[in-house]
Formats: structure tokens, sequence, C-alpha cells
């Protein structure tokens, strides 16, 4: 029998600094909630918005998996391996930072504000070397199916995590249905609506509700509205 937990919008914990607005669906900076810590190796997914010419100063990480996703304008990354670059809707960027990494977040944009999801994901190997991916996704490649953006494997379609993990987008149309088959036994996913409204099994879930579901083979998912979505295939216990 399938488990799920339910996360509405409204019940993420929020922290408006200003430049920036950020919505967190698990525990992080001054928000604490003892039963919203993970969902199995997923960490933290912060929905973040970003004042024009503000952002993230150098700051460290070590022993995560942390993927960027743009929603809406364009995010300039630098870090101290010596990457430079410039992530933008449609773009996705993945970051091992093992043994340790320095980075910075900008905004470089004088008038409009940036829109990402922050995503953090505990790595099944520690101190890794750090590594830095990013590509340039084809947006029409997620149109009314799943368009698979993470996996373990650098031979497989999207960016490569040091977890067993699986990440797909998905823009579908009112009426459209999918089925998805969890990758791995003992994994779960987490689904969190970018746009929209779907319904998973018989669940309704609309912008920015979340749905964790695990002790399953898989589950159906359909837009009742134009939709957007991202699903999170990760271990339950590592």
């Amino acid at each position: 029998m399938a488990q799920t937990i339910l996360h509405k919008a409204e019940t993420r914990g929020h922290a408006n600094h200003g430049w920036l607005n950020s919505y967190h669906s698990f525990s992080f900076g001054s928000y604490y909630n003892p039963e919203r810590m993970n969902f199995g190796a997923l960490r933290v997914l912060n929905d973040d918005t970003v004042d024009a010419g503000m952002g993230f100063g150098k700051h460290p990480h070590d022993n995560m998996e942390i993927i960027s996703i743009p929603l809406e304008g364009n995010l300039e990354h630098a870090d101290s391996m010596d990457n430079v670059a410039v992530i933008k809707n449609g773009d996705i960027q993945a970051m091992s930072a093992g043994t340790g990494i320095y980075h910075s977040e900008y905004n470089q944009d004088k008038d409009k504000r940036v829109k990402f999801l922050q995503i953090w994901l505990y790595p099944n190997k520690r101190n890794v070397t750090p590594r830095y991916d990013q590509i340039t996704l084809n947006l029409a490649d997620r149109h009314n199916k799943l368009q698979q953006v993470l996996s373990p494997s650098a031979d497989d379609a999207g960016v490569m995590i040091h977890q067993d993990a699986w990440f797909n987008l998905g823009k579908f149309d009112a009426g459209v249905s999918t089925s998805y088959t969890i990758q791995k036994p003992g994994n779960g996913v987490y689904v969190f609506v970018l746009s929209g409204e779907v319904q998973v099994n018989n669940q309704t879930l609309q912008t920015r509700d979340a749905l964790g579901i695990w002790d399953t083979e898989g589950f159906d998912i359909t837009a009742t509205t134009d939709a957007e979505f991202l699903l999170m295939d990760v271990p339950m216990n590592f």
C-alpha cells in the first residue's frame, strides 16, 4: 500500500530577506520543523526569488549534491573550481560539493528578478572530488511527456549526481496523463507542482503543492489544468 505525505504550498517555511524571498519545503535557516527535515535523501527544496542586481555572496558547502533549476531570469554562478556561468530557464546545474567548495550566485540583471529552485540531496559517496555540471535542455522534450533531467549516470539523460536519484520535468496540457514507475526499489518520489493543477492517483495538487509517495512501484499523474511539475525520485533510506 502506497504511503503518502501532503505538503500544501502555504505550509512551507518562509523567509523574506528583502532582496531574497524564499519558501522552504524542509527545515532551512531560521525555519525549523522537526517533521519537515527531509524526504529521504532530499534535504532542501527552496523556492527562491532574487531581486535585480542582488545575490548570494561566496559561501561554502561540503558533502552535498546541489542542484539549481532556474524558472525565470538569469543567474550568474562562480565557484572555487574556476567555473563562471550563467544559468537560465531551460538549464539545470548540478554541483557535487564533496570535500568542499565555495560558490556565489548573483542576479546580474538590473531590472528583472530571478526565480529558481535550489535543491540539496545527501550524496551516496562522501568526500568526492568536487565537480560541476550544467546543461541546456530542450523544452519541447517535456511537452506532454516526462523529460529526465538528472540521474546517477553520466551516460544517461540530464546531469549526473552522486546519488541514486532521477529527476523528471513535465509540462502537460489539461487532460494529459502519464504513469511513472519508480526507478529503484526503496525509492520514493517527491512531486512538486510548479504551476497549474495535477492529480497524483486521487490526490489533487495545486501550484507549489507537493506530495511525497513511497512504498509503491509507481503512480499515475494527470494534469487537470495546463500544468508544470517536477518529479524527484530519491532513496528513502541512505
